[in-house]
């Protein structure tokens, strides 16, 4: 089942459902709540005895979660702020959770609210915090780095084959005059790079606009901390998910449970194992779950989707005081 939450369709909803498999009393915790279509889903099988915690650094996300919890079937609590930070204040709290899953990247609401200056489609400021009250913008990085240190953004956070050029052409262009709206930076972005990209698959300001946002957002940094942050946060038997939109992500969810999931590291000659490593996740979902043909034809955004879970089959070390 997909819920439409004030426009908001929820990637991989039936099959985030299933991974998890909430019960009634548990606790789940909603790391990146955004438009709330997931969180709805879980707090319907938690019922009144169970609570689920929202998290986001978006403040406009406080009137959502409002309406969200007038109507969730569940006790409800939002903490705001980003996730990693947020994840280690609730284990320092004593929190212990059935569930903690994660819908990583740029939420659908904040790239259609064209004044946020996520999209690349609309004319608007070149902004793109998570939280507006961040003190750096796209257009600070634009205007105030160096070629060598966009060209390093553009091809890590964006595996932009053209960096070097359009690191190059930001540099040159803002001298002549400062670019400080996303269609000003499309425009250097479509110039600078050869003719055939600009009509190859995709929109040529894509991965520009992608590496600008992880940038501002330190949205990589948020994953590698928030990780193990997150399963540091479950009970014995919790479940974690995490829902991925690009290599980057996936890359980094996937290493963090394949290490979980790892037994045994000695070498295979050796008769007796001397390491006693034991895995502490059972992987839920090898290989990742990806959107089915009719999800990822009703909703492009899924296409890039991916799915990946796992069970804590140890129970956490203890929170010291």
């Amino acid at each position: 089942m997909i819920v439409m939450t004030e426009g908001h369709v929820p990637v991989l909803a039936g099959e985030l459902l299933d991974l998890l498999d909430p019960q009634p009393g548990e606790i789940a915790v909603d790391a990146t709540f955004g438009g709330g279509g997931h969180a709805r889903l879980i707090a319907e099988r938690l019922g009144p005895d169970g609570l689920l915690i929202g998290i986001d650094r978006d403040p406009e996300v406080v009137e959502r979660f409002a309406r969200f919890a007038d109507e969730a079937p569940c006790r409800t609590r939002l903490e705001l702020g980003p996730f990693a930070q947020v994840l280690e204040r609730l284990r320092a709290e004593g929190v212990r959770a059935d569930i903690v899953y994660l819908d990583l990247g740029v939420s659908s609401m904040q790239i259609d609210t064209p004044q946020r200056g996520f999209s690349y489609s609309a004319q608007a400021p070149l902004d793109m915090r998570m939280d507006p009250e961040d003190p750096t913008s796209a257009a600070d990085i634009v205007a105030t780095w160096d070629e060598r240190r966009l060209r390093s953004i553009l091809r890590e956070y964006g595996e932009e084959r053209y960096a070097g050029q359009i690191a190059r052409a930001i540099v040159r262009e803002r001298d002549r005059e400062p670019i400080t709206t996303t269609t000003r930076l499309v425009d250097v972005i479509t110039q600078a790079i050869p003719t055939p990209a600009r009509f190859a698959a995709g929109h040529p300001a894509k991965r520009t606009f992608q590496a600008l946002r992880i940038a501002v957002n330190d949205e990589l940094g948020q994953i590698d901390e928030g990780l193990p942050g997150a399963w540091d946060l479950l009970g014995e038997n919790g479940r974690f998910a995490g829902i991925s939109f690009h290599s980057l992500e996936d890359r980094r969810v996937k290493r963090f449970l394949a290490g979980l999931a790892q037994g045994c590291t000695c070498p295979p000659d050796l008769p007796v194992c001397g390491c006693g490593r034991e895995p502490e996740a059972e992987l839920l979902a090898r290989g990742g779950i990806v959107a089915s043909p009719d999800e990822a034809a009703q909703n492009p955004r899924s296409q890039s989707a991916r799915l990946r879970g796992a069970r804590r089959l140890t129970g956490p070390s203890e929170v010291s005081a």
